[in-house]
């Protein structure tokens, strides 16, 4: 691409566009005003202007003619220049591109035209030859800069963008938001012929792909050539299509770019613009025992709804809301990927895709059951001291990994060590299980409390970072497989598998250490109740250790972080001042330090998306709101709220299938662990703000991202990989424990009154009538509810809540009880905001309504 024969400058309302005269590809697209900021890479243009560099404005095409043979044709991959045109009303720029794309046997002709306020791309391809001519693929790549190589967090944040695609055919969308989550969201919407079928990681384009560089992706609108070849075998989100060009026709595809204000005003802009909009409540994630809502709003009546599989859900249409939202009742009735696909009058269609799983419930007892049986790992003669234990586990073979040449996977630390024991410790604070705890019990006092975290000594509290390490020399032939490399940085000897100095190692501790407390202090016979001093002491030494250890990374927000914020609060409720105020100190000295940083998001990563969940909720309580803030807006750049199961609520992280799983790429993954975890912050931000409903569905959504990778059997999964040539879940079990805990110490039941779509559970069962709302509560624990409308927060530390019925008239709200096995007595919190109180009702210690465990409901009603 020849730079020096310079530049065609444009401005479309906000936007300011510059096009290379050579190629007529961008060269710049910014805001007016704001030149300092470019959607671009901008800061790579020039070693990125060489043959198979793909820009804003190139095109992929696959045909096929009469030998019946897939062949591709790339814009970006041979450069020539391309021929200019002279131009029509209404365009800016106008070039017959047919010599850069290798000898192809259409003519196609690019234009860069203004719609009312909007850029448009445009495509004009023609078929001048003899014969008729398949395209199978059709690709527009989607070039924005979300490249932070060898840049600092500050710079990052202002110069870099994510991205993420609404798969949803004619109402599909890309949304393209900057890194701090704050000014204008740029959407790239279908215009004419560009259903949005498929979403193509662009693997040609020579820029180094890494922790800091996700790599490109292209708007698939034709996807059957690659489904035939690349992506052979391979269920997509829609179903591939072609579209064939007689001889002597032509037929135009364009894309729309628009800004919208803001991050949570997408929806909005969306139906200005008469685009389709589907609002899934909570989502599109469906419990088979809890149904959803959807809602619709369109221009063009509905005229046909599609399932697949056929029979895989159940809709039933409901009477439209009062502003013209078209309303659904959405029962899951297979386990597994679902898609609606409504057809309107006008032959657009538009693709929804669910996934449907078991109740919450049994999810989580199937996970724990995995967890205990299949991933334990019992052996006397380890020589590593690693049993018993839950061992990392390969789905795909059906073996516990008990050598790997990433010493953590098979070490029982790290993420991708420590997930599995992690989830199966945090299960039991939703559904405790005496069988799982005993062996959990032999496992936290053997091998946790004992190698993992050193016991005593100098030492004591320190967290090793592997078990398993490499050093054959110590070890007799044959300890290690010889179909392993173990020639690699990630296979540690022991001296490093022995380093105490990295910090993520120490939540997850803490954590085990604090539901031992938990089980103690608040049931019967699991964990001797004597105990429950020690366990929650452990929790906090831990905690201290890990800033006496770890400094370095301890400057930075923890996953599950949130751990030491919660054992600080569970310190103060049992009187135990002298730890808290130290733990607070020092929890304190950390989030001074992140209150001087723009954005205190880093970690061993130079960007990431793991530190937020705790850096918001500690400058959150020391009252550093605007840090929160800041944090909070991070957040919700990441976390798109886009009706599609796999991207909702789905917190960026596309490096750890490197870190963490078993096939190594760097790949967007859906529903990592970040998703549950970045859903604390902004479930939390929610319950203070209940009449902000993006945050209830992100922040749901994401907590749900927790479940819904898991198997039918059990088997949680690293994440699900997001590249259409596998849609799948990872092999291994990799880091997913570090999300369930976020499930675990998180869901809730939320009933809400909305302006629009009126009464709504989220996790729960909402049936209206004239004096009460009804609410079967479907969460695994059945334990936390947030009633918006009177701001009232609900949790039962032992106990479960089966329904909640709230009378409109007197306000009060009835709590029917069960879950009784373990327990001496319900312990019930409500938050003191709320006015709520349990008349003639004593409390403990705590400060918690102990109800007895005879009773089948209890009454919480106003104060005064």
């Amino acid at each position: 691409m020849d730079l020096s024969k310079g530049y065609l400058d444009f401005q479309v309302n906000k936007l300011v566009l510059q096009l290379a005269k050579a190629s007529q590809t961008v060269t710049q697209l910014k805001l007016n005003g704001d030149t300092s900021f470019d959607y671009t890479p901008d800061e790579l243009l020039l070693k990125r202007a060489k043959n198979s560099f793909y820009h804003l404005g190139d095109i992929n095409i696959a045909l096929k003619r009469k030998d019946n043979t897939w062949v591709k044709y790339s814009s970006a991959e041979n450069r020539k220049d391309v021929i200019p045109l002279e131009t029509e009303a209404g365009q800016l720029s106008k070039a017959d591109i047919t010599s850069t794309l290798n000898e192809i046997p259409l003519k196609v002709v690019r234009i860069w035209e203004r719609l009312d306020e909007d850029l448009v791309l445009r495509f004009h391809i023609e078929n001048n030859t003899t014969d008729d001519i398949e395209i199978g693929g059709l690709g527009i790549p989607m070039i924005f800069n979300n490249n932070m190589d060898w840049k600092s967090l500050d710079v990052a944040h202002h110069d870099n963008l994510f991205f993420d695609p609404y798969i949803g055919l004619d109402a599909g969308y890309l949304q393209v938001n900057r890194l701090h989550g704050l000014g204008e969201s740029l959407l790239v919407l279908p215009l004419v012929n560009t259903p949005f079928e498929a979403y193509n990681p662009l693997n040609t384009d020579p820029t180094p792909k890494s922790i800091t560089f996700e790599g490109f992706h292209e708007w698939v609108i034709h996807s059957k050539a690659y489904a035939q070849t690349d992506w052979a075998g391979v269920e997509q989100w829609n179903k591939p299509t072609a579209t064939t060009l007689k001889k002597g026709e032509s037929k135009d595809f364009a894309l729309r770019f628009v800004l919208s204000p803001n991050i949570k005003q997408v929806e909005n802009k969306l139906i200005e613009k008469k685009r389709p909009v589907a609002v899934g409540a909570p989502g599109y994630l469906i419990a088979m025992d809890a149904p959803a809502k959807l809602f619709i709003k369109h221009v063009q009546r509905i005229k046909d709804i599609e399932i697949y599989p056929a029979n895989s859900l159940s809709l039933k249409k409901l009477k439209n809301t009062k502003n013209g939202w078209t309303q659904y009742i959405v029962e899951g009735n297979t386990w597994g990927r679902s898609r609606v696909t409504v057809t309107y009058a006008d032959g657009s269609k538009q693709s929804i895709n669910y996934k449907v799983i078991k109740s919450e419930k049994d999810v989580v007892n199937d996970l724990g059951n995995f967890l205990t049986t299949q991933q334990w790992y019992e052996n006397p003669t380890d020589l590593f001291g690693r049993s018993p234990s839950v061992i990392s586990y390969d789905y795909e073979e059906k073996r516990l990994i008990t050598q790997e040449s990433r010493a953590w996977y098979a070490g029982l630390s790290d993420e991708a060590g420590a997930a599995s024991w992690l989830a199966a410790m945090m299960k039991q604070i939703l559904q405790p299980n005496p069988q799982e705890i005993s062996k959990l019990k032999r496992f936290a006092d053997e091998t946790m409390f004992n190698r993992i975290q050193h016991r005593s000594g100098d030492k004591q509290y320190g967290v090793v970072k592997s078990l398993f390490y490499y050093e054959p020399d110590s070890f007799p032939k044959g300890t290690y497989s010889d179909s392993i490399n173990y020639k690699t940085w990630s296979a540690w000897p022991k001296k490093e598998a022995d380093n105490i100095g990295r910090s993520y190692n120490y939540p997850h501790v803490t954590a085990a250490h604090w539901v031992l407390y938990r089980l103690a202090r608040n049931y019967n016979n699991l964990i001797p109740e004597d105990q429950w001093k020690t366990h929650l002491e452990r929790a906090y030494r831990t905690v201290v250790a890990m800033v006496e250890f770890a400094p370095h990374y301890a400057q930075f927000g923890q996953m599950e972080g949130s751990i030491f914020l919660i054992t600080l609060s569970d310190l103060r409720r049992e009187g135990l001042d002298d730890w808290a105020n130290h733990l607070e100190k020092l929890m304190r000295d950390r989030a001074m330090h992140w209150k001087t940083l723009n954005y205190p998001f880093g970690s061993e990563m130079p960007w990431d998306s793991t530190g937020q969940e705790e850096v918001y909720l500690w400058s959150r309580y020391f009252g550093f709101d605007d840090k929160a803030q800041v944090t909070l807006n991070a957040i919700l750049a990441y976390a798109p709220n886009i009706p599609h199961w796999g991207y909702h609520g789905s917190a960026r992280r596309y490096w750890d299938f490197v870190y963490g799983g078993k096939l190594s790429r760097i790949e967007r993954q859906l529903h990592h662990y970040g998703s549950a975890l970045n859903a604390i912050p902004v479930l939390t931000e929610y319950r203070s703000n209940p009449d902000d409903f993006y945050l209830l569905r992100v922040g749901h959504a994401g907590m749900m991202g927790a479940l819904a990778n898991v198997t039918e059997d059990g088997f949680g999964p690293a994440a699900f990989h997001s590249y259409p040539s596998t849609l799948a879940n990872d092999g291994i079990s990799g880091d997913y424990g570090s999300g369930f805990y976020g499930y675990a110490v998180n869901s809730g039941t939320y009933v809400i009154d909305h302006p629009e779509f009126g009464w709504l559970a989220f996790s729960g069962n909402l049936v209206e009538n004239k004096n009460n709302i009804h609410v079967e509560i479907k969460t695994a624990s059945k334990a936390r509810i947030f009633f918006a409308s009177e701001e009232a927060w609900i949790n039962l530390d032992a106990g479960e809540v089966n329904k909640f019925i709230f009378d409109k008239k007197s306000k009060s709200i009835t709590l029917e009880l069960g879950g009784t096995e373990f327990i001496n007595n319900f312990l019930l919190n409500i938050n003191e905001e709320s006015g709520y109180i349990i008349p003639d009702s004593e409390k403990d210690s705590l400060g918690r309504y102990i109800i007895p465990k005879t009773s089948t409901s209890i009454v919480l009603k106003k104060k005064g």
